[in-house]
């Protein structure tokens, strides 16, 4: 799969890195450019990181799961893994992630109609989660899923009935910047937001399609979030920590 190359990541402080998230912003569309109706192959391409330190180093394993939209089957299945060196920034977790997604990325054989993260997309304090900032690179439609709540601006969600499907809408001095939803009854709400290329109820459809009784996550960023543990434990073992 093609990968544009935006920028490096030899950024070394907040404000290189902001000026940065703040020149991608203005050129995020959430307009959706594909169809659900055209979605047939690989709808979703669910993408985790997981970390660890190996004598004061830290590394990373990133996993993509491919999953065919009508069957839910697994199409495909890459990973890295390598040395992380972007410090972790609040706020700026994509420049440490994106490295190690990239590099997976490059392996795919199916190129997905969409990829779901397992992290925040518009949900973010400059619009500029890792979703968002990983669709200039992939220039494909991204859609961010987070477990826990990022809170800007002092800004609390209103909790969804207990229902499967329910949510509530995320707004923020009057702009939506995603929406907290219940994908089953009696499990805590996830944060659903665009990350780019997409809107919101699409992003809602396709995350609600991909649920299934085994979790209240995805289907693909499921089987993701769960490879990255089993790699991490894998590579882990085999340096003997």
């Amino acid at each position: 799969m093609d990968i544009q190359y935006i920028h490096a990541f030899t950024m070394q402080t907040k404000e290189e890195c902001r000026t940065l998230q703040q020149k991608l912003k203005a050129q995020i569309d959430l307009t959706s450019r594909v169809k659900m109706t055209h979605i047939h192959n690989c709808a979703g391409a669910g993408v985790d990181v997981a970390y660890w330190e190996e004598n004061g180093i830290s590394h990373g394993a990133c996993s993509i799961v491919v999953v065919d939209y009508q069957t839910k089957n697994v199409v495909e299945k890459v990973h890295s893994v390598g040395e992380v060196t972007v410090p972790y920034l609040p706020g700026f977790l994509a420049f440490r992630e994106l490295p190690l997604i990239l590099e997976a990325v490059k392996k795919l054989q199916i190129e997905p109609d969409v990829f779901l993260f397992d992290g925040n997309g518009y949900l973010h304090y400059e619009h500029m989660g890792v979703a968002t900032h990983a669709s200039f690179f992939l220039n494909k439609p991204t859609v961010g899923i987070g477990k826990s709540y990022l809170k800007i601006k002092g800004h609390d969600y209103v909790m969804p009935e207990d229902t499967e499907g329910a949510y509530e809408d995320i707004v923020i001095d009057g702009e939506v910047y995603g929406r907290v939803v219940r994908t089953a009854k009696g499990v805590k709400p996830i944060f659903l937001s665009c990350g780019n290329y997409i809107d919101l109820d699409m992003s809602y459809q396709l995350m609600m399609h991909f649920i299934s009784k085994e979790s209240k996550l995805p289907i693909p960023v499921r089987l993701a979030d769960l490879h990255t543990h089993e790699l991490r434990k894998r590579y882990r073992q085999s340096t003997g920590k």
